[in-house]
């Protein structure tokens, strides 16, 4: 939810990165005291509390083998926000924030609710990499422990994959939340997505074939096209080692940039349209970037945690803009073509698909131009939400893209590039509407 260097292409939210050490213990106060008693209790382990600012508490710990940290100051109302990590790239190892108030993985958002006497928390995934299904269940383990140690009325709020989270969330738990909100989410789901994504990746590499722009690795759209962990033997730490495959995808992207920058005309910029038209993306090097890099890094993944390929494109006629019918059949002729797995559509449908039959008031907000999750992804939802007769229970609200400088004098649009005030005016308008029955307005964020 907070503004991201897209130069990082799996960059989503922040507070899913190896966590800086906080301090062992402080002094609890004996109501501090009761609430851990009733955390091992309820079956909690391996409970650290550090103080908060005001006299709260951070506790730390592990419920069913998950590790999860709670945020819960010392005028705590009941009220429990369950936030939605976003996508880090497999291999790195699960964790969540030391410090949710000081490094906020909401972009503001968790230091207002802090002050608003609400609590916050975050339960670790299972694995990095797509993780839809593993949150929704760790997350409920969370709310379950947060519900005995007081817990009164519980908001689900995630962006990126934790926008699709929480759609996880409140579609299959109708009866858990009273509100969410989901910023820059893939609330659409995950099959569209994927799509684009090997659209993308597969369109960049026919148009840049032979030439000095072509990615590194396999070309296979089916599988990674690089490895994420070292291999054995090799000394580089795996954070290290992610992060130099990252840039060695990014690099020839970026040198195509700026070849289109210095010949506006030419064959480069071309490319440049014709991949982002293919993908639905916007002709931007952090829009490229962003998506052909997730792809090429991540499709090893996807395979893994569906199943198998949960996307085909047997029978899909592409049409690149400026070609003629010649050079378009030998596109189509030269892009990959592969098969869907009808198990890992099933299971793509069962945890990453919207139906739009939530229950509850949701809150969606998305930057007109995104980089790595397309604005067409809170159109999607609203259509599947309209088709399902539950408008009534959805807000939505689109705010202007941001830019980042990048290297060579290029800009990119961010990926949830949102300010803390955007971040803040959403669930205060979920919050509100939960509260009072009354929808927000129409300029509730802006």
């Amino acid at each position: 939810m907070m503004r991201h260097a897209i130069l990082l292409p799996v960059a989503l939210l922040a507070g899913t990165g190896i966590a800086r050490q906080a301090p062992p213990t402080f002094q609890p106060t004996a109501a501090q005291t009761a609430l851990q008693a009733k955390a091992r209790a309820a079956g909690a382990t391996a409970l650290a509390a550090t103080a908060a600012p005001g006299g709260g508490m951070i506790l730390h710990g592990s419920v069913e083998g998950r590790r999860f940290v709670l945020t819960i100051p010392l005028n705590w109302t009941g009220e429990t926000v369950l936030f939605g990590q976003g996508y880090a790239l497999p291999g790195t190892p699960p964790t969540v924030p030391a410090d949710p108030l000081g490094k906020d993985p909401g972009g503001g958002l968790f230091k207002h609710l802090y002050a608003q006497g609400i609590a916050s928390g975050i339960a670790a995934v299972d694995k990095n990499g797509i993780a839809t299904e593993t949150a929704t269940r760790n997350t409920m383990r969370l709310r379950a422990l947060a519900a005995k140690l007081g817990a009164k009325r519980f908001y689900a709020v995630g962006g990126s994959m934790g926008g699709n989270i929480v759609l996880s969330l409140i579609e299959n738990h109708p009866n858990a939340f009273s509100g969410a909100v989901a910023m820059c989410g893939v609330t659409q789901g995950w099959l569209t997505m994927f799509r684009q994504l090997a659209d993308m990746r597969g369109a960049y590499d026919v148009l840049t074939a032979g030439t000095p722009y072509a990615l590194p690795g396999g070309k296979d759209l089916t599988r990674s096209a690089l490895p994420i962990v070292p291999p054995p033997g090799d000394p580089t730490s795996g954070e290290a080692f992610r992060e130099a495959q990252k840039m060695k995808l990014l690099s020839p992207i970026l040198a195509l940039f700026l070849a289109a920058k210095a010949n506006p005309q030419g064959s480069e910029a071309r490319i440049i349209r014709q991949v982002a038209a293919i993908g639905g993306f916007a002709p931007d090097p952090a829009a490229l970037g962003a998506p052909i890099s997730s792809a090429a890094l991540g499709m090893d993944d996807i395979r893994a945690t569906m199943g198998g390929l949960p996307i085909g494109n047997r029978d899909t006629v592409y049409a690149p803009p400026e070609m003629d019918a010649v050079q378009a059949a030998d596109f189509n002729r030269r892009m990959q073509r592969y098969d869907a797995d009808p198990r890992a559509v099933a299971y793509a449908r069962r945890w990453h698909e919207a139906t739009g039959r939530f229950r509850i008031p949701l809150v969606t907000v998305h930057q007109t131009i995104d980089s790595l999750v397309p604005f067409a992804q809170t159109q999607g939802l609203g259509r599947i939400t309209a088709a399902a007769g539950n408008s009534a229970r959805l807000a939505q609200y689109a705010v202007p893209p941001t830019t980042i400088p990048l290297p060579g004098g290029l800009t990119g649009y961010t990926h949830c590039g949102f300010t803390p005030a955007q971040n803040i005016a959403a669930f205060d308008a979920m919050r509100s509407w939960v509260r009072t029955g009354r929808r927000p307005a129409a300029d509730a964020v802006r």
